[in-house]
């Protein structure tokens, strides 16, 4: 029987997001224990928090919106790569490992461990190396940082490399009790019509 692993980190107040972007914060409007007859939340929050997938529009001025973007890539077989330790995921990170018919690849780096405490020094993907997964036919790829570009990056030459190759992402993954391996991928991101980005609910389902 399969089973589900959950690969998005808990949405909460303590969760770390980008340094100046907007923090999770829930206020309750309506609540039964104060005699309302349903219990009514708001929240405010980056579409960056936790688990989440970028649009075209978040790097280019004119790119769709997330709720604009083929669904296909978000949903099906994938596979996890441990990369564990490496600065930079690049071609020289996976030699040896298996990327023949993959379509969606998550790299498991364990360089941002903890959702709650930002570290800078989070690894990213080499703009070279996603030109190069385009090409074999990769159509996403995921990561456990909160970028594929380097922290101090103005450029941000891997998201554009992304685009170019018509592939799209995943940040902010929780991919530390996930074993290297292949599963099926479902982390749809909302229909946030005019939203730059949007958080997804990625889980893994493990094959038969």
């Amino acid at each position: 029987m399969s089973r589900i692993i959950d690969i998005s980190p808990p949405v909460h107040p303590s969760i770390a997001v980008w340094p100046g972007d907007t923090p999770y914060a829930l206020q309750w409007l309506a609540r039964m224990d104060q005699g309302a007859s349903c219990n009514v939340a708001s929240i405010t929050t980056t579409p960056h928090v936790g688990a989440h997938a970028d649009g075209p529009l978040h790097f280019l001025v004119d790119g769709p919106a997330i709720g604009n973007v083929d669904l296909d890539p978000y949903l099906g077989r994938c596979r996890v790569l441990d990369v564990t330790g490496v600065a930079a995921v690049s071609e020289d990170s996976v030699f040896g490992m298996d990327l023949s018919s993959v379509k969606r690849v998550l790299f498991k780096t364990g360089t941002f461990p903890d959702p709650l405490s930002w570290n800078p020094d989070f690894a990213y993907l080499d703009p070279g190396f996603v030109r190069r997964l385009g090409k074999m036919g990769v159509r996403l790829v995921g990561i456990d940082t909160p970028s594929v570009d380097p922290m101090d990056s103005k450029t941000l030459p891997a998201h554009h490399a992304l685009v170019e190759m018509g592939m799209r992402n995943l940040e902010g993954l929780d991919l530390s009790a996930v074993p290297p391996g292949d599963y099926e991928l479902i982390a749809l991101p909302l229909r946030l019509a005019d939203a730059d980005s949007s958080p997804v609910r990625a889980v893994l389902r493990t094959l038969d």
